[in-house]
């Protein structure tokens, strides 16, 4: 079964995530079939905090 999950980056105290399609029996980390985005919870002024490829996730969505 696929799955779309964060997958965690940055450094200590300083948490990126990245938005993937994984394996459901893949670690949080692990290996992943496509990164479709990223969360980044620290982002300040005009930064992004979030970012989607939205035909992707529609793709993803509709393969279960």
């Amino acid at each position: 079964m696929v799955t779309i999950r964060l997958a965690r980056g940055g450094a200590k105290n300083r948490p990126f995530f990245h938005i993937v399609v994984t394996d459901s029996r893949s670690k949080r980390d692990g290996r992943h079939i496509e990164r479709i985005g990223y969360f980044n919870p620290v982002a300040a002024g005009k930064d992004a905090k979030l970012q989607l490829d939205l035909k992707r996730v529609d793709h993803w969505l509709t393969q279960g």
